[in-house]
């Protein structure tokens, strides 16, 4: 019997994960070392914090954040017309079949986080967490 994996409910694949961190590490590296050259995020460091692929790889969603969040939309908005000179960083330093189609979004990670502690620190919350379990 032919069992196959359905695409309701599942997560990425090992290979949409594999290449989605190559691709996280090569710009990380080239933000870092200043290889873009726009003067709207010259002096500013950037964190690539995920990169997701597509099923097919054809197209990867970068999540990026400025230090400190300050400008995000400029800082997206001029990796965004940067995309083209990314790919070609890309295709120097990764070996893929197609090189991916980048798209810079704002990386709201943090910000789940933060909410996630003001969720948690809300006393009726606090409350719930330590009543013992009556499951039992």
């Amino acid at each position: 019997m032919n069992k196959r994996r359905s695409n309701e409910n599942t997560g990425p694949g090992q290979r949409q994960l594999r290449v989605g961190e190559l691709i996280r590490r090569v710009l990380s590296e080239v933000l870092a070392r200043g290889d873009l050259y726009d003067p709207e995020i010259a002096h500013v460091s950037i964190t690539v914090g995920e990169v997701r692929a597509s099923n097919d790889l054809k197209s990867a969603t970068v999540h990026v954040m400025p230090l400190g969040g300050l400008n995000t939309d400029i800082v997206v908005a001029a990796l965004n017309r940067n995309k083209v000179e990314l790919r070609r960083h890309l295709n120097r330093n990764i070996e893929l079949k197609f090189s991916p189609e980048l798209t810079f979004v704002p990386d709201l990670t943090f910000d789940q986080i933060d909410e996630t502690r003001r969720l948690f620190s809300q006393e009726t919350v606090m409350r719930d967490i330590a009543a013992p379990d009556t499951d039992d």
